[in-house]
């Protein structure tokens, strides 16, 4: 089939990148004229594992291509709408001036029957009225939104655990208000549903389960998986804060928690907190809408995760002062790791940034490094003293801080890290390091909600 795919930032590039790999003929359209130009030559303008592989492959069978002009996606049959919705400045709401602005670019170039699928995260009560506008001209919508993790995201677009396609119908229970917006060929828009099924024929063969919903039900679906993540990381965070009190080891009571087949393992790690372009963008966004929708009860439990997640760099920046003995105003801090994640260059929302400033503004000299997130970091906070490596960044430290859990800092040798540093005191953000290992070489090592 012949896509278009309108915004190439993560989840655009990552998207068509894996459509052209299924088979299909994809064209990228951004207005960012640098960006355009690397996916072009084959190269994300930011680190994720695979995705420099999946380019340089639709680019060479010619399946792939990326321009700046819109107007090369009129004769598509399908396109996807996968621009950024970033949290507004000065509001926990969504800014939906990029989506808007694609719209408006693209129905000129619709041909009648053309589908539209919208993967954004967007609030509920978008899709509807977009798909007004779309039936004026006589396309039809589908919301499919994605759910990508930084990192791994080609496997997630190839290999899904779940596709859901939220359509027009006035399913119970929607926000329905009576407009008929809905697909090709009535009701329910089932043969839009048809040709959707067409563009992910090989992943729906492969066993990815499919969804159908109501538009307002798609639209919840990824703000709720992301706020819900986001409440179990603040869970077991709200329990560190805990064990601290009590004298216990909340890495034990997250183990226990998680042979708990009720519960499972994932999300459940103590430590410094998420961040990123999702967890904390979604999670204000249902919090603007449980307000909006007035459901006081929904916004407090998320609020109350919000705070919990923020709360976490103070923590940190605590133990810190805790194993410097003394004022944090003159010390250096090597601070190892600036993703928010590992297997990222993502720094937006970064938890380690922020750690990082805040000890820079009490006084301390920062020198912070990461194996991936340094350009990123130097664009986004160039305030920042950086180091290229870790024996850059601990040489001469007052103390060593393990903000973001590559497995390289996992890895390191704390005796070949003595060898850059007299100071023997490492606060393990994360909980990652082997604390017999360090402690044998004579480090001193404080974690969040375990016992030093």
């Amino acid at each position: 089939m012949r896509i278009s795919v309108i915004g190439c930032g993560y989840l655009g590039s990552v998207h068509a990148a894996a459509m052209a790999w299924l088979g299909h003929e994809v064209v990228g359209v951004d207005i960012d004229p640098a960006k355009v130009e690397l996916l072009a030559a084959g190269r994300a303008p930011f680190y994720e594992p695979g995705l420099d592989d999946l380019l340089g492959r639709g680019l060479a069978d010619g399946r792939l291509s990326f321009t700046t002009e819109i107007g090369r996606v009129h004769d598509a049959a399908v396109h996807f709408v996968c621009v950024g919705t970033p949290q507004a400045p000065g509001s926990l709401a969504a800014d939906l001036s990029a989506l808007d602005l694609a719209a408006q670019a693209l129905i000129p170039h619709l041909r009648p029957g053309a589908l539209v699928v919208g993967k954004s995260t967007v609030p509920v009560g978008t899709a509807r009225p977009l798909a007004a506008g779309l039936a004026d001209v006589g396309a039809h919508l589908i919301w499919n939104p994605e759910f990508l993790r930084e990192g791994h995201s080609v496997h997630d677009t190839l290999a899904p655990d779940r596709i859901v396609y939220g359509l027009g119908r006035p399913w119970p229970g929607s926000l329905y208000d009576g407009t008929d917006v809905d697909g090709i060929g009535g009701w329910g828009g089932e043969a839009a549903a048809d040709v959707l099924d067409q563009v992910y024929a090989d992943l729906l063969a492969a066993g990815s389960p499919r969804l159908k919903m109501s538009y307002e039900s798609a639209e919840l679906v990824k703000a709720s998986a992301n706020s819900y993540l986001a409440l179990r990381v603040s869970f077991i965070n709200a329990i560190s804060d805990l064990a601290d009190a009590a004298g216990a080891d909340v890495f034990d009571v997250a183990a226990a928690l998680r042979l708990d087949q009720r519960i499972g393992r994932l999300f459940l790690e103590p430590g410094l907190g998420f961040g990123g372009g999702c967890l904390p963008k979604d999670l204000h966004s249902l919090i603007a809408q449980a307000e909006q929708l007035d459901a006081p009860l929904t916004k407090s439990l998320l609020s109350a995760a919000d705070q919990i997640n923020v709360a976490r760099r103070a923590r940190v920046v605590e133990l810190t002062q805790r194993a410097l003995d003394g004022p944090v105003a003159g010390s250096r801090v090597a601070v190892l790791g600036l993703a928010f994640k590992p297997h990222s260059s993502d720094v937006r929302n970064s938890q380690s940034i922020l750690v990082a400033e805040a000890l820079a503004a009490a006084g301390a000299e920062v020198a912070a490094t990461d194996p991936a997130a340094l350009p990123s970091a130097r664009a986004a906070h160039p305030a920042l003293n950086y180091a290229e490596t870790v024996a850059d960044a601990v040489r001469g430290a007052d103390v060593v801080l393990v903000a973001t859990e590559w497995p390289e800092y996992r890895e390191l040798d704390p005796a070949q890290v003595a060898s850059w540093t007299d100071a023997r005191q490492v606060v393990d953000a994360r909980g990652v390091l082997d604390r017999a290992a360090w402690t044998a070489a004579g480090w001193t090592v404080l974690t969040p909600g375990r016992p030093a």
